[in-house]
């Protein structure tokens, strides 16, 4: 990457490694044209991949990415020698991103007394979420903080989160914070070992600025929001909007309505008031505010929110016969949905990031979710 940019003529800024909301809040700080992030993000190292990031620190709509894709087969240019650009690293990248988060915490609040568990995924924020944490007054366990390279989210990490669930209950913690690869996503753990997805993160911390006044307009979910969040929301008065999956829709949408707030259950969690993308440090920060506040724990500010059963099978997809148009997946679909008798969803998407079919089915009653969920992932298995 670098040494296509230089030959394109670009002065390239190194900053890695470092997390991907990093890059994105110092592509405005360092006022750059652009920034670009080379991740496996919350996947294995061989599916790593590249982000850009406007001058402004927002990902790039779908037609500008698009145009990038239809330009790669296009044949390689380079400028003079003379006109070359040139590559220089900023030292002190981590530092500045360090007081940045820490700025998304209130000054007049401490983490004094707590005790937290970290899960850095192996990633890029193994040398910074500790210290943001620690220079917040927490007492803080480390796990995920070793990165070879090979073995980022490997079995740790907001998308295993098993291992941090254990952790916190041998550690007696307060609670567990585990981000992703490259730290725009998080899950939480409270102190009783319970996993706190993020659609419930997004409720505590509405719940925290509504309760403050600082709750801008409502909150933007996906369509792979609980349904049970959209409930209580509307219970507290609280505007609800979905848009598609994927933390750039819910971005555009948040833009388009003038709200503030928005995010996905997979913990990628938007925060306008101080991030321009998903900040998983930010997003957990603005839950242990709201925490420290009320002088409880996780447990008791998530009790007013009870998801429903929520089952996620994913199907490896090849390509070929679209499995989405199959009449009998389409006909599994029908009969799920008719069963579920609206009170439940029934979802099937094409990942964004993966070859995965996701299959998604919601209900109040977890086995039928289960074997629901379970009879539409063999039709598309099938296929």
């Amino acid at each position: 990457m670098e040494a296509g940019l230089s030959a394109a003529g670009i002065q390239a800024v190194l900053l890695g490694p470092m997390p991907t909301p990093a890059v994105a809040y110092l592509t405005r700080a360092f006022r750059a044209e652009a920034g670009v992030v080379i991740s496996a993000s919350h996947n294995p190292y061989y599916d790593n991949g590249i982000k850009f990031f406007s001058q402004d620190g927002t990902k790039l709509p779908d037609d500008v990415e698009l145009e990038i894709e239809r330009q790669l087969d296009m044949p390689f240019e380079c400028v003079e020698s003379a006109k070359l650009g040139k590559a220089t690293r900023i030292d002190d990248a981590p530092g500045r991103y360090i007081e940045y988060c820490k700025s998304a915490f209130p000054g007049e609040l401490s983490l004094d007394g707590l005790k937290i568990v970290l899960d850095c995924a192996h990633g890029a924020t193994y040398h910074i979420a500790p210290s943001v944490f620690r220079e917040l007054g927490a007492e803080v366990v480390v796990m995920g903080c070793a990165p070879n390279g090979l073995n980022i989210n490997d079995q740790v990490g907001s998308t295993h989160p098993d291992a941090l669930m254990r952790r916190v209950c041998e550690e007696s913690a307060d609670l567990g914070i585990a981000f992703d690869g490259d730290g725009d996503r998080v899950m939480m753990v409270d102190g009783e070992g319970n996993l706190i997805d993020g659609d419930e993160i997004l409720f505590m911390i509405a719940c925290d600025q509504q309760s403050r006044g600082k709750l801008v307009g409502g909150v933007v979910g996906t369509q792979m929001t609980n349904l049970a969040m959209e409930l209580a929301l509307q219970s507290l008065g609280i505007p609800f909007a979905r848009a598609n999956v994927g933390d750039r829709y819910v971005m555009e949408m948040l833009k388009e309505l003038g709200w503030r707030l928005g995010g996905e259950n997979s913990g990628h969690v938007i925060c306008l008031d101080h991030a321009t993308t998903g900040d998983g440090i930010v997003a957990s920060l603005q839950v242990l505010q709201a925490m420290v506040r009320a002088q409880t724990g996780l447990s008791t500010l998530r009790r007013n929110l009870r998801l429903f059963p929520q089952r996620l099978v994913n199907v490896r997809f090849v390509g070929g016969v679209d499995p989405l148009q199959q009449p009998a997946v389409l006909k599994a679909v029908a009969d799920a949905e008719d069963r579920l008798a609206g009170r439940g969803r029934v979802l099937l998407r094409k990942s964004g990031t993966e070859p995965l079919i996701r299959v998604m089915v919601e209900g109040e009653e977890a086995e039928l979710v289960s074997s629901l969920a379970e009879e539409i992932a063999h039709r598309v298995r099938e296929c």
